[in-house]
């Protein structure tokens, strides 16, 4: 079963950085150069010197990492950032509008620390996408020089019982220690919760009982499976070698554990961009979409927004939507047309809308499995709009793109369960955990 455990977070002290709003950061993997620049402008303490250090001309390798551990030591020693004298949970809120739509939404969660397992059939803890050598080698450079976690892991877990829920709500009804809103008008809220310790038999109180709520069954990753790979290799390299106790410092890492069976949890669509197909191209691939389709053609831009925009997703329908410059379609996978090359799995894997987008794309556009990790042939977004204007003005070669709904959390779930994986963009949940409410230092 999972371990889900208090920890003494390292975090900003407000009178020694103003506000906090400006220290904080998107997490690594979101940040474009141009906001990273931004991120380092506006404040010296910007926890992205942390978490994605800028590397600079004539860097060695790993120059960047330790400029990164660096300012951690500098940091903790002005006490810009200080260590919570007592372990704790941390209850954590998001209120948030779902973009491109007036529907408000409030998700919560706790920061912990989680015991890290090998994935496998025993393993409490599952992924369900895979992970690509680079990101996970930068990673594990940044862990090694700073031993600390930056950014958490998102991860989901079931309270069919609703007292997670009722736990929160009381908790959310006391001042919190952190209120800020971010650069996408996300509100974000933090609360410390610390257990009477006086008891012989350890703890007690709402942090034991959540962490043992939160304990009670699978925990399924949502965001962060790099960071969590990386976190295993750091682990196992640590204990080479040594005489070492199960339970040192990095056999956890920092994570956010999300009841989902009872509020509403956000992913976002990812819909595919196809580059360099041409005119000709295009016109062959529509030509063959009632293959594999059956095919409303004609669709207007204003009701391609409507249908793909959070408006209209019907997520887990089995539709995909294609705009090119032509205009749009709306399609339905024909009974048994996809079947010969769906891969082997379960039906949740099987029945995937970004599957048969896969499948489309190689069957249609002739981008394989070799095309898609070159990178150079595809490129996403989250917003149907934008996606659109991006075939329309031609931008970076964009000639069509496949519209898709977001992947069910169900479906994530159910994935995972079964011990499979999902094609790459499956999910992007929203919103993201903000970096530098809490960072998780490798020390008791």
């Amino acid at each position: 079963m999972p371990q889900v455990r208090p920890f003494r977070a390292l975090r900003y002290d407000a009178q020694a950085v103003g506000d906090l709003a400006l220290v904080v950061a998107p997490p690594y993997d979101v940040i474009s150069l141009e906001l990273q620049r931004r991120l380092l402008d506006r404040h010296p303490a910007n926890v992205v010197r942390l978490d994605l250090p800028l590397a600079e001309p004539g860097d060695e390798p790993d120059d960047r990492y330790r400029r990164a551990a660096r300012s951690l030591t500098s940091w903790r020693s002005a006490g810009i950032l200080q260590r919570d004298p007592r372990p704790a949970l941390y209850a954590y809120e998001q209120t948030y509008q779902i973009p491109g739509s007036t529907v408000e939404r409030s998700q919560r969660g706790i920061f912990c620390r989680l015991r890290l397992e090998p994935f496998g059939p025993e393993s409490g803890i599952l992924p369900h996408e895979r992970t690509m050598s680079g990101p996970k080698e930068d990673r594990y450079r940044l862990l090694r020089a700073t031993a600390v976690n930056t950014s958490p892991v998102v991860a989901l877990y079931a309270d069919p019982g609703g007292r997670t829920e009722a736990l929160l709500g009381e908790v959310v009804e006391s001042p919190s220690i952190v209120d800020l809103v971010d650069d996408d008008g996300v509100r974000h809220r933090l609360w410390a919760i610390v257990d009477d310790d006086s008891s012989p038999e350890g703890p007690a109180g709402p942090a034991a009982e959540l962490a043992a709520l939160a304990a009670g069954g699978p925990i399924t990753i949502a965001d962060g499976h790099h960071r969590y790979e990386t976190a295993l290799r750091y682990r196992d390299e640590r204990r080479s070698g040594a005489a070492t106790d199960d339970g040192a410092p990095y056999d956890d890492l920092l994570a956010l554990l999300l009841e989902s069976g009872r509020q509403d949890l956000t992913v976002l669509p990812t819909h595919r961009i196809v580059r360099g197909l041409g005119d000709d191209g295009v016109a062959g691939m529509a030509g063959r979409l009632q293959e594999h389709f059956a095919v409303e053609s004609g669709v207007g831009r204003d009701a391609m927004r409507r249908a793909f925009g959070p408006e209209g997703w019907t997520a887990g329908s089995g539709r995909l939507g294609l705009w090119t410059r032509a205009g749009g379609s709306i399609m339905s996978a024909r009974a048994g047309a996809f079947e010969p090359f769906l891969p082997t799995g379960s039906d949740a894997l099987r029945g995937l809308d970004v599957v048969r987008a896969g499948i489309a794309l190689e069957r249609l556009a002739g981008i394989d499995a070799a095309a898609l990790t070159r990178g150079d042939r595809l490129a996403y977004s989250h917003d149907a709009t934008d996606a659109m204007d991006r075939v329309d003005a031609r931008r970076d070669g964009a000639d069509a793109v496949f519209l898709l709904d977001p992947t069910p959390v169900d479906s994530v779930i159910a994935v995972a369960a079964n011990g499979e994986v999902m094609p790459q963009k499956s999910t992007y949940f929203y919103p993201k955990a903000l970096t530098g409410l809490v960072i998780n230092p490798h020390e008791w």
